[in-house]
């Protein structure tokens, strides 16, 4: 039983390797999924459990300067992201409808495939959002959307620009999804930049609507498949899951602007007996990608545990 078990993943790891787009093989994180596994489970082990007890007897870091300089950075980053997007196809030669994979080895084509690998690698970086967060004590931020989206993205990434070769019209929600990264990064630089930037952030309560958009253009863009008379997509398969996700997100989020923005729920503050760690943060304003962000108003205190994403009356 053991030696099929064995037998059965060793030659479902050859396929993997087999199916592999040669042109992305030897990019750092893609000559197999056991590297992004492990990162992944660490991640999700650090943010749930390790990381709040790491913190729980110490006083919450400032980070004040390096939360500025990553949030402006990941601005830049994804704005880089965006344009070479655009110059790989969708500004140039896509016609935004039903846009085949170049698989060749034309200038172009790999331009498109060392920006879908750039875009893939950003997700592990966004997975210093949650270290911040553990690092400053703000567990009550670390919410299951949070964690959930942080992890199942670089995954799900992982196979589809391997088994899968990159570009085409399924590569449109990562262009919308980086588009979406330059407007959140940069309201998360003024925030982490201090109290006297709270009044350019007036429109903070879009935030979770900007998001809610992109999942809309995704899932309208990728249902065009649906309604063509002809369409040869190579991978049929990865435009179904492109939909799914579209349409899976905007629901998890749409529950979010419910709970948050229409029933007047938020996450809850911990009680005056958390107190006793010598930790506090601020109230939260929970905005969009599942990350939640301080308004400077009255201090609240937290005890080091974790809320994953429930919503209660406060």
């Amino acid at each position: 039983m053991l030696r099929e078990g064995v037998s059965n993943i060793l030659k479902f790891y050859n396929y993997v390797q087999a199916r592999t787009d040669a042109r992305i093989r030897d990019y750092p994180l893609m000559h197999n999924p056991i590297e992004m596994s492990i990162i992944l489970v660490a991640y999700i082990f650090f943010s749930v459990y390790a990381g709040p007890r790491l913190m729980a007897n110490r006083k919450p870091f400032s980070l004040k300067i390096p939360m500025i300089v990553y949030n402006l950075s990941m601005v830049l980053l994804n704005a880089y992201i965006v344009l070479e997007f655009m110059l790989s196809g969708w500004a140039t030669t896509y016609t935004w409808r039903c846009d085949l994979i170049d698989t060749s080895m034309s200038p172009q084509a790999l331009r498109m495939i060392r920006v879908a690998w750039l875009f893939y690698f950003s997700k592990y970086i966004e997975l210093l959002d949650t270290a911040f967060f553990v690092l400053r004590k703000k567990q009550n931020q670390i919410t299951f959307l949070h964690v959930f989206h942080h992890s199942f993205m670089p995954w799900t990434w992982w196979w589809g620009i391997t088994l899968t070769p990159v570009g085409g019209m399924a590569a449109f929600h990562a262009l919308v999804n980086a588009v979406v990264h330059v407007i959140m990064y940069f309201y998360y630089g003024l925030s982490a930049a201090g109290p006297r930037f709270q009044k350019y952030l007036w429109w903070k309560k879009y935030m979770t609507a900007i998001q809610l958009t992109q999942f809309i253009l995704v899932s309208i863009h990728i249902s065009q498949y649906y309604f063509m008379e002809k369409c040869d997509f190579q991978v049929p398969m990865w435009i179904h899951l492109v939909w799914i996700y579209g349409v899976f997100f905007f629901l998890l989020f749409s529950n979010f602007w419910v709970q948050a923005y229409i029933k007047g729920k938020r996450l809850p503050a911990a009680n005056d007996k958390s107190k006793l760690n010598g930790s506090t943060s601020e109230p939260i304003t929970v905005v969009a990608n599942g990350k939640h962000k301080e308004n400077g108003n009255v201090p609240h205190y937290t005890n080091g545990k974790i809320f994953m994403g429930k919503v209660k009356e406060i």
